[in-house]
């Protein structure tokens, strides 16, 4: 369970949240947000209630700015995966180019951490781009597969028109993880549903 989906009980009783999605049945988390709690205190958390947190989201400033930091504390908790959940924007080639180099840097930083790097898209990235490529095609070429995985949002992609199989099929082994939702149009207008 992707614990955005329950931000807002998380930030009022980080514990109490977490314990009840253990209680529902859950035995994988992926964080996004700790709320105030250090390392040491999420990992404590997680082994409380028999939970593993093979991924979480962590924001591209964190990289930029406190890279060692950032995959020390992720191992402490027991991450596997650490994963930039969007703002990766380019307007134009370059800036999607300049962003897939960042990523490459991130991945070998990760990987020698013992961790791996991932990316979770929204719709931005599959927007033209002069020349037709998309910023999402940009970064499946131009990082390395051995460093940069991905983590497929459905929802995301298809909201952008895309089709999920077509780009697993186009990358296979690159997407260890996927967030899954459902689509719905009502009125002419988009929106998440629960699964089904």
């Amino acid at each position: 369970m992707q614990l955005y989906s329950v931000r807002d009980l998380m930030q009022q009783d980080f514990e109490g949240t977490i314990a009840r999605v253990a209680q529902i049945g859950y035995n994988d988390v992926e964080f996004a947000g700790y709320f105030d709690h250090t390392p040491q205190q999420v990992r404590e958390i997680l082994d409380r209630y028999n939970l593993k947190a093979p991924s979480s989201h962590l924001g591209l400033d964190l990289f930029r700015t406190k890279l060692d930091e950032t995959l020390e504390a992720s191992k402490v908790i027991g991450i596997e995966y650490v994963t930039v959940p969007s703002g990766a924007r380019g307007a134009d080639v370059a800036a999607w180019r300049a962003v897939a180099a960042e990523f490459n840097r991130f991945g070998a930083a990760a990987k020698q951490a013992g961790l791996k790097f991932a990316y979770h898209n929204h719709n931005f990235e599959f927007q033209p781009l002069p020349g037709g490529q998309t910023g999402y095609d940009i970064l499946l070429q131009e990082t390395d597969p051995e460093l940069v995985f991905f983590e497929q949002d459905l929802y995301w992609s298809t909201f952008a028109g895309r089709d999920p199989i077509a780009l697993f099929q186009r990358a296979p082994h690159r997407f260890p993880m996927w967030h899954v939702k459902d689509l719905v149009t009502a009125n002419g207008t988009k929106g998440m549903a629960p699964v089904g």
